[in-house]
């Protein structure tokens, strides 16, 4: 093979002396070289909100998403998410520290809805909150002080709910005695 092209290439340069033309020659034996392998380790994001950002829930999700802000930030199972640079990154608290997950290990709620269907669902969801504020039926945080209120408040509920519960229980078995008694009498 290599002599046929030493050869061709002799051929062709005799060629060009004599008739002064011009011949270009290209040959490529074998495949080319594959491209660098080149691996992309993304950094944390270092995003850091100066207010807490606002979170409204959407029925039709199941978890709260961040409004008046220019990220994805979700809030579900106790975790902030943040999609960031075509990935997803967890955290225990709204600025961070970010950390990088699989996509399998996001809470299935998240996983079933596509980031377009969430912004989707978010923007419908904020704009019945923007039209009254005052009077909005759904629900929402803004994280820090008033999610604090909120457990407070809605364990204090709880607490005086189980309460009457409790006296209506021991109402119905004081109830239930005196009527064991009447019946034993008679």
């Amino acid at each position: 093979m290599k002599n046929v092209l030493i050869i061709l290439f002799v051929a062709a340069v005799s060629v060009t002396s004599t008739a002064n033309a011009e011949i270009s020659l290209s040959v490529n034996i074998g495949t080319p070289a594959p491209p660098p392998h080149r691996m992309s380790v993304s950094s944390p994001p270092s995003i850091r909100f100066e207010v807490a950002p606002l979170f409204v829930a959407s029925s039709r999700l199941g978890f709260y998403i961040g409004v008046e802000t220019p990220y994805d930030i979700i809030f579900s199972a106790d975790n902030y998410y943040l999609y960031y640079s075509n990935s997803w990154h967890r955290s225990r608290h709204y600025n961070g520290p970010w950390a990088e997950i699989p996509y399998r290990e996001m809470p299935p709620d998240i996983r079933k809805h596509r980031i377009e269907q969430i912004r989707s669902y978010r923007d419908r969801e904020y704009r019945t909150y923007q039209k009254d504020r005052n009077h909005y039926r759904g629900r929402s945080f803004r994280p820090d002080h008033e999610r604090k209120e909120y457990i407070k408040e809605e364990r204090r509920h709880d607490k005086e709910q189980n309460k009457g519960e409790r006296h209506q229980e021991k109402r119905e078995h004081k109830e239930r005695r005196q009527d064991g008694k009447r019946d034993s009498r008679d």
